[in-house]
């Protein structure tokens, strides 16, 4: 079914799918198939039940309330963009930077959090952190307490508030701003149906070329970090080299692109 629909590695989904209904990891519902197991009926019911919802390609995460996000699971559902695989990596560069501050007490923003991901990273990776989650949307940010709540992460705090007047008691003392902004260009419509239609579009479009919201950033973290704090920001493959510009000319050292694991620009770092 889920193959029919064009789900994108849909054996993956469908294990998941099974696993999400007996309470198993993927792992043991593989075992459980290859020794033949049967699902009871009601149990198949409600497979097919879920498998339907996402062969209409609703996301996966929305059917089973959860999304991995390196060592997390983070509760995820509609109104909140579901995080990606490749932002684990984004948020490794912010990581890495926190545990090279001295500092018994490093201070690290995550500028629209949404779900929380990022900034939960953060604050279990480096427990000694103070991290600050700013979001502006009612219904991300909902997502965001419930998930600090969830993971016990009393480190983290999530602000309610507009990322351009974010946190002025902070100002010249954050140690790491990071961010991962809505960058695709207004006229890009993304191709996955579960983009398209599920993730919300506050957290997808920037503008006409993808970077009203980089601009903003670009001024708050100035404002925020102190000498020698780091930027992170998440972007688009086709994008690096226009932010590093962006970034040196509002006055940003170091501006450098990294690739992710496939080889795409995904991370533009500086330093203020």
């Amino acid at each position: 079914m889920l193959a029919r629909a064009g789900v994108p590695d849909p054996e993956v989904d469908a294990e998941l799918l099974i696993g999400h209904v007996l309470g198993e990891g993927r792992g043991r519902v593989q075992a459980l198939a290859h020794m033949g197991s049967q699902l009871s009926a009601d149990d198949a019911a409600t497979v097919r039940e879920l498998a339907e919802r996402r062969a209409s390609r609703e996301p996966l995460q929305h059917i089973t309330g959860k999304a991995p996000f390196r060592s997390l699971e983070l509760s995820v559902g509609p109104g909140v963009f579901v995080p990606r695989p490749e932002t684990e990596q984004v948020a490794q560069f912010a990581i890495d930077a926190l545990r090279a501050v001295p500092s018994p007490e490093p201070i690290g923003v995550d500028l629209g959090t949404g779900s929380g991901a990022i900034a939960l990273a953060m604050a279990t990776e480096v427990p000694h952190a103070r991290i600050l989650a700013v979001e502006n949307s009612p219904e991300a940010f909902i997502w965001a307490r419930r998930n600090v709540e969830e993971t016990g992460a009393t480190n983290a705090r999530v602000v309610f508030v507009d990322l351009a007047d974010a946190l002025p008691e902070l100002d010249g003392t954050v140690d790491v701003v990071i961010s991962n902004p809505p960058y695709i260009p207004a006229e890009a419509i993304p191709r996955d149906p579960e983009v398209r239609l599920y993730d919300p579009p506050a957290a997808l479009y920037g503008g006409a070329d993808g970077l009203d919201v980089v601009r903003i950033i670009s001024r708050v973290a100035q404002r925020l970090l102190h000498p020698g704090g780091t930027l992170v920001l998440e972007h688009g493959e086709l994008q690096g080299q226009e932010i590093r510009d962006l970034l040196t000319a509002d006055g940003w050292r170091a501006t450098a692109t990294h690739r992710d694991l496939t080889t795409r620009d995904r991370t533009t770092t500086a330093v203020r």
